[in-house]
């Protein structure tokens, strides 16, 4: 499917490995502006079980001169991720959708603002609001916690999948998601299968705190999520297992090791700076409601 006009064009495309031959270069061109979509095209490649059932839908905005110039990545029922656009192309963008019900657009603060705008335009019946701000961080000079607190860092394995899947779920409440046990399952299985994440335990074996790592794609990886139970806050667990897994990856071959903060969360913000993180970019997530008819 395309939508033309002589300024550009999208081209929505349902296969992923003709969206990578066409938007791969671009999106590799700057693997941290792109990290999202990277790390879930490296899961939807690798058969990932969070993706099981899924049906995705890509789009490629191409200029006036068929340059590659914009992407869409869309896995339901997530929101839309979209690369920085202009108004004309989300505008566009949101006329290509007509017929669907994304839950919402995530992306650079100008592309994903952008998206709402015409989201909001075109849609009077949907209600569009901000959801989070966000800022992107990459990797400096990692200086772990010092000192670190008692305990070690080791990956989690098969015998951990039961504590990765309770700790997903109470992530998912504590970021405001809705737990799902069935989603919360297929994550912890893709990620034991690669080494996905790494755990701070006490020093009787204790588990205390998890930091999980995406794919490696385009030389980069991305920290998601860190989480600590709420009894166990406040003793620099997250810190050290953030500073284990961004270790790791660098060891493992990573140009690049970033993460997303909540900027309504000054606590993380400063904590992933103390280890090295330094900014990159905001960006932000927008919900879409369907309003009740009057």
């Amino acid at each position: 499917m395309t939508d033309d006009n002589n300024d550009g064009r999208w081209q929505l495309l349902d296969d992923s490995a003709e969206f990578e031959r066409q938007a791969g270069e671009y999106l590799r061109s700057d693997p941290a502006l792109h990290t999202v979509a990277l790390g879930v095209l490296a899961g939807l490649r690798a058969g990932e079980p969070r993706f099981a059932g899924v049906e995705p839908l890509f789009g490629v905005w191409r200029d006036g001169a068929g340059r590659v110039a914009g992407s869409l990545l869309w896995t339901p029922p997530h929101q839309l991720n979209v690369s920085p656009l202009g108004d004309p192309a989300a505008e566009r963008l949101v006329a290509a959708l007509d017929g669907t019900e994304p839950k919402g657009v995530g992306g650079t603060v100008e592309g994903a603002g952008a998206v709402a705008r015409a989201w909001a335009r075109r849609r009077p019946g949907v209600r569009v609001e901000r959801e989070a701000a966000q800022r992107l961080y990459r990797l400096g000079t990692l200086t772990p916690p010092d000192p670190m607190p008692a305990g070690r860092a080791r990956v989690a394995a098969g015998a951990d999948r039961e504590l990765l899947v309770r700790w997903c779920q109470e992530f998912r409440a504590a970021i405001g998601e809705k737990p799902d046990e069935e989603y919360a399952r297929a994550w912890a299985d893709g990620r034991i299968s690669y080494g996905g994440v790494t755990l701070w335990e006490a020093p009787d074996g204790t588990p205390l705190s998890m930091a999980g790592v995406n794919r490696r794609s385009a030389g980069s990886v991305r920290v998601a999520p860190v989480y600590t139970p709420e009894p166990l806050r406040g003793h620099g667990y997250a810190a050290a297992a953030t500073a284990e897994v961004s270790r790791a990856a660098r060891a493992a071959g990573a140009d690049e090791v970033l993460l997303f903060t909540d900027l309504d969360n000054p606590t993380s913000n400063a904590l992933y700076q103390r280890l090295g993180y330094r900014p990159v970019r905001d960006f932000a997530v927008w919900t879409f409601t369907a309003t009740a008819a009057p």
